[in-house]
C-alpha cells in the first residue's frame, strides 16, 4: 500500500513536470499573435528552460538526498505553479524569459526526487514497472498538454491557459502534502535486500558514461520525436498528414513500450542486455526507414514499432543508473546523469534544425540511427562493466 502511494504522489508530480516542459512548446502556434513576439524569441525563452535544468539539476540533486526527496518534489510543485501562475497574471515576453528560468530550477528538481523516492519506498522486485509507470505518466502530461492548453487559450485566452498549468501543479502538491508517506532518507525495509549488490561509491568514469548515455538518448529519440515529421516531408515527399499520423504512432507506441519494459525490466537483472536489444532493433528500423520508400499505413506502422522499442528502453536505462548509485544517494546520482538529457534538449534542436535547413533531411535520421548504435554500444558496456560497480 505504501508503494502504491508513493509511486501515484510521484507519477502526479512526473504529469505536471511534462506539462510544464511542454506548456510552452504546444502554445507555439499562439505565442506570436497572442503575445506580439517571435519564434525566434520564443526558441530563446524554450532554451533559458533547458539551459537552467542543466546546471541545477545536479546540485539540486545533492539538495534531494541532504533535505529529503518529498519536500524537494513539494518545493518544485510550488515554484512551478508560482511560474504559470506568474505568467497567467503578466503575459509579456520579459515575464516568460523569467518565468522559464524558475520553471527550469523546479524541472531541475523533479527526476532526482522522483527517482530517489522510488528507489527508497518501492519493493525491489517491482522497481522496473515502478519506473515505468512513472515515465509513462511523464509521456501522458507531454501528449495531454498541447489539446488541453491550447484548447483553454482558444476557448479563453493565453492567461487561462497558463493559469490552468499552475492549477495542476497546485493539485499534486495538495496531493502530496494532505496525503503524507514516510520515506525513510536512507534505504528502507522495502529495499534492503538489494542494497548489498548496491556500490558504496560511484565512480567517476560511472557517472560520465551514464551521463553521455542519457545524452546519447536524448539525441537519438529527441531526434524523432520533434524533426521526423519535417524530415519525412522535405525528405521523403511524404504528406504533412501521413507524417503526422507517423508521429502520433510513435509517441502512443512509445508509452506502451515504457510499460512493457516495466515488466520486462522486473524479470531480467541483465537490463543493459535488454535495452541494447531494443535499441539495436530499433535502428534496424530506422534503417529500413531509410532505404524504403514507405508511405501510407505502412509508415505508420513501423514508426509505431520503432517508438515502441525506444519506449522498451526506459525502464532498464532507470535501473542501470539505480543500480550505480549508493543506497541513499539516489537523488544525486540521477540528478547528475539527467543532466544529459538537459544537454541533448539543447544541442539535439541545433543539429536537426541545421540538417533541415541545409536541406539534408535524410540526415536526420541517420544522426538518429548513429546515436542508436552508440547508445547499444554503451549500454552493453554498462552491462558488462556492471558486477564490478558493487565493489567499487
Amino acid at each position: 500500500m505504501k508503494s502504491t502511494k508513493v509511486l501515484s504522489q510521484v507519477a502526479a508530480a512526473h504529469f505536471v513536470s511534462h506539462v510544464h516542459i511542454m506548456a510552452v512548446p504546444a502554445l507555439l502556434p499562439l505565442l506570436p499573435a497572442m503575445m506580439g513576439v517571435s519564434f525566434i524569441e520564443l526558441g530563446i525563452a524554450i532554451a533559458v528552460f533547458n539551459v537552467v535544468s542543466a546546471v541545477v539539476q545536479a546540485p539540486l540533486g545533492f539538495m534531494v538526498d541532504k533535505w529529503g526527496a518529498r519536500r524537494m518534489l513539494m518545493a518544485a510543485l510550488g515554484v512551478g505553479a508560482g511560474s504559470f501562475a506568474l505568467l497567467a497574471i503578466f503575459p509579456t515576453y520579459y515575464c516568460l524569459l523569467f518565468a522559464m528560468g524558475t520553471a527550469g530550477v523546479a524541472n531541475g528538481v523533479y527526476h532526482p526526487a522522483d527517482y530517489a523516492l522510488l528507489s527508497q519506498g518501492t519493493e525491489a522486485k517491482k522497481m522496473g514497472r515502478a519506473f515505468s509507470i512513472h515515465t509513462f505518466a511523464g509521456f501522458l502530461g507531454a501528449a495531454a498538454t498541447p489539446p488541453l492548453l491550447v484548447g483553454v487559450a482558444l476557448w479563453l485566452n493565453i492567461s487561462a491557459a497558463f493559469a490552468v498549468a499552475a492549477w495542476l501543479a497546485v493539485i499534486a502538491l495538495a496531493f502530496l502534502y494532505f496525503y503524507p508517506v514516510p520515506v525513510a532518507a536512507s534505504a528502507s525495509p522495502q529495499v534492503v535486500g538489494d542494497s548489498q549488490t548496491r556500490p558504496v561509491k560511484i565512480p567517476f568514469n560511472t557517472i560520465a558514461g551514464l551521463t553521455l548515455l542519457f545524452l546519447m538518448l536524448s539525441l537519438s529519440t529527441g531526434g524523432l520525436e520533434k524533426f521526423s515529421s519535417a524530415a519525412l516531408v522535405e525528405g521523403f515527399e511524404i504528406n504533412l498528414r501521413n507524417a503526422n499520423q507517423a508521429l502520433t504512432a510513435f509517441l502512443f507506441a512509445s508509452a506502451i513500450g515504457v510499460l512493457s519494459g516495466g515488466v520486462l525490466a522486473d524479470k531480467t537483472e541483465k537490463h543493459g542486455f535488454l535495452a541494447a536489444v531494443a535499441f539495436a532493433l530499433a535502428a534496424l528500423l530506422v534503417a529500413v526507414l531509410i532505404y524504403l520508400p514507405l508511405a501510407g499505413i505502412s509508415l505508420v506502422v513501423l514508426l509505431g514499432m520503432i517508438g515502441f522499442l525506444t519506449g522498451v528502453v526506459a525502464p532498464s536505462r532507470d535501473m542501470l543508473v539505480r543500480a550505480a548509485s549508493p543506497v541513499g544517494a539516489e537523488g544525486r546520482t540521477f540528478g547528475i546523469v539527467s543532466t544529459g538529457f538537459n544537454m541533448g534538449g539543447v544541442l539535439g534542436p541545433l543539429l536537426f534544425g541545421y540538417l533541415l535547413d541545409q536541406h539534408m533531411a535524410v540526415g536526420v535520421f541517420w544522426a538518429a540511427l548513429s546515436f542508436m548504435l552508440i547508445t547499444t554500444a554503451m549500454v552493453l558496456a554498462q552491462e558488462i562493466t556492471k558486477p564490478s560497480l558493487a565493489h567499487a
